[in-house]
């Protein structure tokens, strides 16, 4: 396991972990729809990302054109560091 990737599980622990915190405290209520399903969704995306490499926002993000650094490969199969 790399840096990145280890960096990556502990900030998607870390956002799912404040969010279930938050709505077992009842600070908030997830639910119902709110936009705090999509930080859930990022802190899912992170998390997953750590374990299997494959990140969605960076295939989405070469498609649109952007280049990776030579440090990490070619980010056109959706792969992060």
């Amino acid at each position: 396991m790399t840096l990145n990737r280890a960096v990556s599980i502990f900030a998607g622990l870390m956002v799912m972990g404040s969010l279930a915190g938050a709505h077992f405290s009842g600070q908030i209520n997830l639910g119902q729809m709110s936009w705090l399903w999509l930080t859930a969704f990022v802190g899912a995306n992170l998390f997953q990302m750590g374990f299997t490499g494959f990140c969605p926002a960076a295939k989405v993000m070469a498609a649109l054109g952007l280049r990776n650094s030579d440090a990490c490969g070619s980010a056109a199969n959706g792969k992060c560091c």
